[in-house]
């Protein structure tokens, strides 16, 4: 293969890895910027205003026979993700509920081995099994701090996620990219309407903090980042985009050191490291050389 083609390739990596780095502040931004304790709520306002932006943006609706996959779609990539995303958030440091997710390429790897019959190279799947103890040692860390409803809402998330992307690789149709992205978002929003005003503590009152926070989830955090990541899962390998996803605990491991001192030394600090060389790894097996 050419330098130029190779190139594009990198060019789209890069691009495609900015949307889990901005997953990555969530847990910063939910916990110091938005209302405690309302995950239906914070959810349904980070996917419904996307969503009707996207929507009429692409000015695109979809097919008959795409209704049906699309609901899937919007309820495993967003719906139910993003309710246990924000239940993870709110119980977990940033940084422990972001790291559950290295379990995504390992995921990926077996899931398209048993369904689509193909072995996963050799490489790829080593670093992933890295990437994994990575996450153990974050996870075993004697200064995290556990909770089970917030590591099984993390756990749970993740395997969403990598069903999710799964399917959005195989069922991704002539539909332009923002129509895909949008009525996804759109759906699962009007989806999550319900729950957010019976279940959550209403909102009486919201801080120019609140809105802040939710309009940055919104529109960086979901509009921009699933765009993205919906255009890198169309083109990339699904176990290159999965393992992307692995930034997502590495931005928001960082940022916790970074603005509210939450230390990562020894053992933890091995597994971030472990953790961030399995992606680079899984990248590189996979690019074409």
């Amino acid at each position: 293969m050419t330098n130029a083609p190779r190139l594009s390739v990198v060019l789209l990596i890069l691009l495609t890895a900015i949307a889990p780095t901005l997953w990555g502040t969530t847990y910063i931004v939910t916990t110091e910027l938005l209302p405690a304790e309302r995950p239906f709520i914070a959810a349904f306002l980070r996917l419904l205003p996307a969503g009707i932006i996207l929507v009429l943006i692409s000015r695109h609706l979809p097919q008959p026979n795409e209704w049906l996959r699309i609901i899937i779609l919007a309820i495993l990539n967003f719906a139910i993700f993003h309710v246990l995303l924000f239940v993870a958030a709110y119980r977990l440091p940033g940084g422990l509920a972001a790291v559950v997710g290295a379990i995504q390429p390992l995921m990926m790897m077996f899931l398209i081995w048993f369904v689509d019959n193909r072995k996963p190279a050799q490489l790829a799947l080593s670093a992933s099994i890295i990437g994994v103890f990575g996450m153990a040692a974050l996870l075993l860390s004697p200064s995290s701090k556990w909770d089970l409803v917030g590591i099984l809402a993390a756990t749970t998330g993740a395997v969403l996620m990598t069903s999710g992307v799964f399917l959005a690789r195989r069922w991704r149709t002539d539909m332009p990219l923002l129509a895909f992205t949008g009525w996804q978002l759109l759906i699962a929003g009007v989806m999550l309407a319900p729950f957010a005003w019976f279940i959550d503590p209403p909102l009486l009152t919201l801080t120019t903090k609140n809105i802040l926070g939710y309009g940055y989830l919104s529109l960086f955090g979901t509009t921009l980042a699933y765009v993205l990541w919906f255009n890198g899962i169309a083109k990339l390998s699904t176990v290159a985009v999965s393992s992307l996803g692995l930034l997502s605990p590495t931005a928001a491991v960082i940022i916790g050191w970074l603005l509210l001192g939450q230390s990562i030394t020894g053992f933890a600090l091995l597994g971030l490291i472990a953790v961030l060389g399995s992606v680079l790894t899984v990248q590189w097996a996979l690019v074409p050389k």
